[in-house]
């Protein structure tokens, strides 16, 4: 059973099905203790599906979702997800788990079990003109739901501003633009790794920023009007003992299996490994991988009680949003410098708007900021191939960019840290090329040093006199204690060089200083 376990494929299954019986526990566990009922969280579940999207206002609120509703919304889009995975043709990998925790953190704050259907049937169409089957198409399926509150919205609202329910028109619309997206996203994905060179782990953000960016452009600039503005975040009252207690329960259960498995064996070469162009899972085992989720998972909640963010359902989504790169290149070790350069941007912004007087409202454990750092996580290569030092400067340049990005597609994007990340790469990755060394530059530099320095100390001359010269004695000389050096020639056999062929070591530059050295 334990060698059935160790297999990557069937181990992401089971880490998927093993989530998913988590949220549906947390579910009824939290209804019970907050005195929920079954109408109660089904109430919760469908607010949650027909309110606007487009904000991070938390699901939590009794208002909106519920703790029941909000779970139980988890556990549905989770099941779906798993489901796809279990589709003939699919191979769960690396990418898969990204996709899946990513999607999963979306299900606290932005996808709902009611607009994931509409870019499902994009991808589908796309299958079957392309005539692939729907298994192997798994992970598009998934980040296709990068852009669920646009469909939210052409369901629920489009095109005046008040929400009015069901429609004929509001559901042709949102299939429309649902399909568009699923035929669309499939043909774009492959170029994103060589747009920003493979430093952005969030690949899918890509394609679904720049689509998201279109159709803003065409819905609401060309069609109608802007869009409606969205509600400020950070608004939403702090759930501690719910959000933290569901995280220590899934990572501690991680590091256990994970440990189970053997992962403690290779977890030390995992986190010395740059996570460039890697997939955990594959090179260290499923034990370490899944144990790097558990501690990756860790490392994140304590960051953010450090800095003293509010544990509110979008905050519980950004920890799985973040810890969904923790089989494809991120670990504690490669992205604590972005975690620093994040808190130090904070504090040199708090400066400047002292000295000019401005309002500073982006600290690290503001809302729009705790969700950035999400997916500033998906730089971690940068700090895995050029040093900690390049991971602290990128995580104070994503810092800067990341609340700026959302007016260019109306933060319809979820996926807007991952597209910010990718912008990041697009201005400097080429910089650092330009001007830096890798890691592993540098050591070889090092080391092409050490070995000219030991080569220019080494032992000069009669080490390669004896080489190639015997010595005789002659009597006189040895009454009187001097050696006189009298070279004998070797005969000459077939295949081999006689001596008189041998340059002459007493000439200057018969042999350069290498091959003295070498003899």
């Amino acid at each position: 059973m334990k060698e059935k376990f160790k297999t990557p494929q069937t181990a992401i299954r089971w880490l998927f099905a093993g989530f998913t019986l988590l949220c549906l526990l947390a579910a009824v566990i939290s209804a019970a203790l907050y005195h929920e009922s079954a109408s109660d969280i089904f109430a919760g579940l469908g607010r949650i599906c027909t309110q606007s999207g487009q904000t991070v206002k938390s699901y939590f609120d009794s208002s909106y979702g519920g703790f029941g509703g909000t779970f139980l919304n988890a556990a549905l889009v989770c099941a779906v997800c798993l489901g796809i995975y279990c589709l003939p043709g699919s191979k769960p990998d690396g990418v898969s788990v990204l996709a899946f925790f990513l999607t999963a953190g979306f299900c606290f704050w932005g996808t709902t079990i009611l607009n994931i259907w509409f870019s499902f049937a994009g991808v589908l169409v796309y299958c079957l003109a392309m005539k692939k089957k729907p298994g192997a198409m798994a992970n598009a399926f998934l980040f296709s739901t990068g852009l669920a509150p646009l469909i939210t919205e052409m369901l629920f609202r489009y095109p005046g501003e008040a929400w009015h329910g069901f429609t004929g028109l509001g559901i042709v619309l949102a299939l429309a633009v649902g399909v568009f997206i699923g035929f669309l996203f499939p043909a774009v994905l492959p170029h994103s790794p060589q747009m920003h060179k493979g430093y952005d782990l969030y690949n899918a953000a890509v394609p679904i920023g720049l689509i998201a960016f279109f159709l803003r452009s065409l819905l609401y600039k060309i069609f109608t009007s802007a869009p409606p503005a969205s509600e400020n975040v950070g608004l939403a009252d702090s759930f501690v003992p719910v959000s933290v207690g569901f995280c220590l329960v899934v990572f501690a259960l991680a590091i256990i299996w994970g440990l189970a498995l053997g992962g403690a064996k290779e977890y030390g070469r995992l986190l010395r490994d740059s996570g460039y162009n890697v997939d955990y899972g594959t090179k260290y085992g499923s034990g370490a991988a899944i144990l790097n989720f558990g501690v990756y998972g860790l490392f994140i909640v304590l960051y953010y009680v450090l800095v003293g963010a509010k544990w509110n359902a979008a905050t519980l989504g950004c920890v799985f949003c973040m810890v969904c790169c923790c089989y494809k290149g991120s670990h504690p070790a490669n992205v604590w410098p972005i975690m620093v350069g994040y808190v130090a941007a904070s504090y040199i912004a708090e400066f400047v708007c002292g000295l000019t007087g401005a309002e500073h409202t982006l600290m690290a454990n503001a809302q729009a900021i705790v969700i950035g750092l999400c997916f500033a996580n998906g730089l971690s290569p940068v700090t895995g191939v050029y040093g900690w030092l390049a991971g602290v400067v990128f995580g104070m340049i994503h810092y800067t960019f990341v609340t700026c990005v959302p007016l260019l597609h109306g933060a319809f994007c979820l996926y807007n840290g991952g597209f910010t990340a990718a912008f990041t790469c697009f201005l400097f990755i080429p910089v650092l090329e330009h001007f830096c060394k890798t890691k592993k530059d540098s050591r070889a530099g090092r080391s092409r040093m050490i070995t000219a320095s030991s080569a220019a100390n080494a032992p000069r001359g009669p080490r390669c006199i004896t080489a190639f010269s015997r010595t005789t004695i002659s009597p006189s000389s040895s009454a009187s204690g001097a050696r006189a050096p009298q070279p004998i020639p070797a005969r000459s056999a077939p295949g081999r060089t006689s001596l008189s062929r041998i340059p002459n070591l007493t000439t200057p530059g018969s042999l350069n200083r290498r091959s003295w050295t070498a003899a």
